[in-house]
């Protein structure tokens, strides 16, 4: 399809490319003649008046020195003059050796083109003359003509030139239309290289760009763009189903032993409505395991839906912090919530209190009574930066950089319930929102965990 398309481009530069310059040659050839005929017919007519000029002036005495001027400083190809008389006879001439025995016009053959140009073609086929004539004093006619011979060999050595000029043209032709469809092709090619690599599995595979910017530079970085979310998304759900495949093993595992336990066992109703209820929760579990992947996988990915608009994060903090200060409460544990008026971010609300609620069920799940739990909100050269404090138990610094990984849990939180999603799923939706998150913490005292969100314009 390639070649076809790359033949078809050639043929029409090449067939455009001659038209054009048959047609400049053409154009230049009658300007050319144009020009020099314009020269000649001008030349013509000062002539002719210089010697009407001199006739006038001092008569035919004048005229004949003149003439005799002409004859002895003229040129290679010098004027024709005939004087005539009302009786038609020749009073002065001056033929020039080229135009002897051609058959010259007589006053009857101009009469009817007095002060015009005319052709007369001359009868020893050497050339055509150019003739203009004037009538004065009533009585006297002159011709002053001039053979075109010089000008036709300069239009003849203008073809001959155009002809050796355009016997080369159509394979420079070819030449310039076969680098012009290399060129224009380039990129397509590429592009078809990519499209045939990905379809063999080499999901890395880029289009390269032009180094000039020129071509299809917005097609192949749309292009690459469409590859790279690709990419991104199937390695998100290769991802997903490895974590799901691995850590479903345990809880269906349990949800299956207690199953068989059941049924083997010679139980009262009391111990198989346990039984039941074991199972569901241990589903709840599985259940929520899964929704929670499934919201990490679209947020990394950018295929999570977000109904965004204008949040206040000072209501959306006193919400939260109102929700956990019971859990809190209950655990000896005082929570604190402090934020600035005015604080508004782009987002959206439901994602942002998922967010701001798993910072702080893990703040209080892992600080010991009598602990602080602290919320902070500010804005920061240009974002609502929100803190989440704890005097809890800490993160050891080796397992800090994994706790935004999938499924992972430090070997001190594995006595508590959780599912090691929490704060990845937290990262996922901050970036989904264009904000970033950190995290640091000291062994024992506490840790700290920072949001950062763009400020609402």
């Amino acid at each position: 399809m390639q070649k076809k398309a790359a033949v078809r481009l050639v043929l029409w530069y090449s067939c455009a490319f001659l038209l054009n310059a048959l047609l400049l040659f053409v154009l230049g050839f009658f300007l050319l003649s144009s020009y020099l005929a314009k020269e000649d017919h001008a030349a013509l007519q000062l002539k002719l008046m210089e010697l009407v000029h001199s006739f006038e002036q001092g008569g035919l005495p004048s005229l004949q020195e003149q003439i005799s001027m002409e004859k002895t400083f003229g040129n290679k190809n010098p004027y024709f003059i005939r004087l005539f008389d009302q009786r038609n006879r020749t009073m002065v001439q001056a033929i020039p050796p080229s135009l002897a025995g051609g058959g010259l016009p007589d006053p009857a053959d101009v009469a009817t083109e007095a002060g015009g140009i005319f052709s007369w073609p001359m009868r020893n086929g050497k050339g055509v003359l150019e003739i203009t004539s004037s009538s004065f004093s009533g009585r006297y006619l002159l011709l002053v003509g001039k053979n075109r011979t010089e000008r036709d060999k300069v239009l003849a050595h203008f073809r001959k030139a155009l002809g050796i000029l355009m016997i080369p043209a159509p394979l420079f032709c070819l030449m310039g239309g076969w680098l012009l469809a290399y060129r224009s092709l380039l990129p397509i090619r590429h592009l078809t290289d990519t499209v045939r690599a990905v379809y063999s599995g080499q999901t890395g595979h880029r289009v390269p760009m032009s180094k000039g910017g020129e071509g299809l530079d917005d097609l192949v970085m749309l292009f690459n763009a469409m590859l790279e979310r690709i990419e991104n998304l199937i390695r998100g759900l290769r991802e997903s189903l490895d974590n799901v495949a691995h850590d479903l093993r345990t809880p269906m595992t349990r949800l299956r032993g207690i199953a068989e336990l059941a049924l083997r066992s010679q139980r009262d109703d009391e111990s198989l409505r346990e039984a039941l209820v074991e199972c569901m929760e241990e589903s709840d579990r599985i259940l929520t395991m899964l929704d929670t992947l499934m919201d990490i996988s679209e947020a990394e990915t950018g295929t999570i839906r977000l109904e965004l608009r204008d949040v206040d994060m000072a209501h959306v903090l006193k919400e939260a912090a109102e929700l956990y200060g019971y859990s809190a409460e209950e655990k000896g544990v005082r929570l604190e919530a402090h934020c600035e008026e005015g604080l508004h971010v782009s987002a959206d609300p439901n994602r942002i209190r998922q967010v701001l609620g798993n910072l702080l069920d893990n703040a209080v799940k892992y600080t010991p009574a009598g602990g602080r739990v602290m919320v902070d909100a500010s804005v920061m050269n240009g974002e609502v930066v929100i803190s989440v404090r704890d005097s809890g138990i800490g993160i050891p610094e080796q397992d800090l950089p994994k706790i935004f990984e999938r499924l992972y849990r430090c070997d001190h939180s594995r006595s508590e319930k959780g599912l090691g999603l929490g704060l990845s799923l937290v990262k996922a939706v901050v970036q989904a929102h264009r904000g970033r998150v950190e995290a640091s913490s000291t062994l024992g005292q506490g840790s700290t965990f920072t949001l950062f969100l763009p400020l609402s314009a």
